[in-house]
């Protein structure tokens, strides 16, 4: 689904995933025709803009990260500050690219969010880890309780909190993509957890980014 409320840049948008093979399932203009719509259509990932003429990208993106089943969300934006970076990610954005991204760069972008990859415009992700690494001075919660983990979710867990993609992780452990996912998926259960944003700073406040 493409979510932009200029016209001639959401019908380029939707032509180059047709001609890329992808299946456009619904375009919206607006925020809330994009929440409507997204029950029905079911779209597997969705290309959203942050400035809507009503409500935010940011919303929509809350929306579309906590409907079950969850749409992966690829932001694409003209805004490349800080804020808004930040405020997508929280809200459940699986990446961020910037309006400035060629053709092959976008194209690419979506084929790594519909495989769960967190993509990010060149220079962003490193702003996004900083994040993490602040929430993660937080105090830390008593986890006197913790659901146990096994050693191989650990393992994959330690990848995931040092940016590595899905794919990396396979080829590092010898395991399949699906796999990798799957692993994920019950850790993300486990510690009832609902992205990766999530994921990746529960990892680091537990200092697995950091171990060798």
């Amino acid at each position: 689904m493409v979510v932009d409320d200029h016209p001639m840049w959401r019908e380029a948008v939707a032509r180059d995933l047709a001609e890329a093979g992808h299946e456009v399932v619904a375009t919206a203009g607006e925020g809330r025709t994009a929440v409507r719509i997204a029950a029905a259509a079911r779209p597997r990932v969705a290309v959203v803009d942050l400035q809507l003429p009503d409500i935010s990208g940011v919303e929509v993106t809350r929306y579309l990260a906590a409907a079950d089943p969850p749409v992966r969300v690829l932001v694409l934006s003209a805004s490349g500050e800080q804020q808004d970076v930040l405020e997508a990610v929280k809200a459940g954005a699986t990446g961020y690219l910037l309006k400035s991204a060629g053709r092959e760069e976008f194209l690419d972008a979506v084929r790594r969010t519909a495989d769960g990859d967190a993509v990010f415009t060149p220079g962003l992700a490193g702003l996004v880890l900083g994040e993490y690494r602040r929430l993660a001075a937080a105090p830390a919660r008593e986890d006197d309780d913790a659901p146990r983990l096994t050693d191989r979710e650990t393992e994959v867990l330690r990848l995931v909190a040092k940016g590595l993609t899905y794919k990396q992780i396979a080829q590092r452990l010898v395991l399949s993509h699906r796999t990798v996912q799957n692993h994920v998926q019950n850790t993300l259960g486990k510690l009832q957890l609902h992205n990766r944003v999530e994921l990746v700073r529960y990892a680091i406040e537990k200092g697995l980014d950091e171990e060798d």
